[in-house]
């Protein structure tokens, strides 16, 4: 029966659903009336596969990036690229898209715990834990289910696992896209620190502009070293050492 079909990961596709379009129903007018969203890129989505894309960004906040991801994505597949004034997320078109989070954000409340279920592919980081800069070994089952999830969709990543700007790509991205030759797609987000707080669920500024380019599929060499395929991906999402003496200054306008 329809109503009772899973994603790879045993979630029922009925309350994936559900929790997508309601949650994108209350997200909905922060990206349109009380800010507004200008979107580059966004036409080339509907050319891509199904399945075996990986997307990476710039991340800002924890929860509002995604949000905007998931309304961007679905307004392009229904037919309506570079805008999300129209709600594609109601028609919900592709089930199979995921995201790659930190386990102990995933947790860290009922919210949280309510938007894993909407297709996070979440992660303990093994150098961050709880604020702290930790080391420990990588879960072999946490890489499993990011392999399970980009064979069979497409994955959303922040290669450098943090909110903070220029932080250093981690390797592990690189290792992924070796292993598995996706397509990759970088996008580039500006707007969402300045909009909302650190969680991405409250208000901080209203009438923010908020962009998001989306920009033409990476020309990866999968054999090549992985310390130039990181380059090439901080370069695609804007936060390699060439972007950061310019960031900074804006960053530091931003604050003014």
């Amino acid at each position: 029966m329809g109503l009772l079909k899973k994603d790879v990961f045993g979630q029922y596709l009925f309350i994936k659903k559900g929790i997508i379009r309601t949650f994108g129903l209350l997200i909905y007018p922060r990206f349109n009336w009380i800010n507004k969203t200008k979107i580059t890129g966004a036409e080339i989505l509907s050319d891509l596969p199904d399945e075996n894309v990986l997307f990476v960004s710039n991340h800002q906040t924890y929860f509002a990036d995604v949000g905007l991801f998931i309304q961007v994505f679905h307004a392009a597949l229904a037919g309506r690229p570079n805008t999300v004034k129209y709600p594609g997320f109601l028609r919900h078109k592709k089930n199979n898209i995921f995201y790659v989070a930190a386990e102990e954000t995933m947790k860290s409340g009922l919210l949280p715990k309510i938007l894993k279920r909407t297709g996070a592919v979440t992660v303990n980081r093994s150098w961050r834990a709880n604020g702290q800069n930790v080391r420990r070994k990588v879960d072999k089952k946490e890489v499993e289910n990011i392999d399970l999830a980009l064979k069979s969709g497409w994955v959303i990543t922040f290669p450098q696992g943090t909110t903070s700007p220029y932080v250093k790509g981690r390797v592990g991205t690189a290792i992924m896209i070796k292993k598995h030759k996706p397509i990759v797609v970088p996008i580039v987000i500006d707007g969402l620190r300045r909009a909302f707080d650190k969680k991405g669920i409250k208000l901080k500024k209203k009438h923010t502009e908020i962009k998001i380019t989306i920009k033409k599929p990476l020309d990866i060499d999968y054999d090549g070293k992985v310390e130039d395929m990181m380059t090439l991906i901080m370069d695609g999402i804007e936060q390699s050492s060439d972007y950061n003496f310019m960031g900074s200054l804006k960053q530091k306008k931003e604050l003014e």
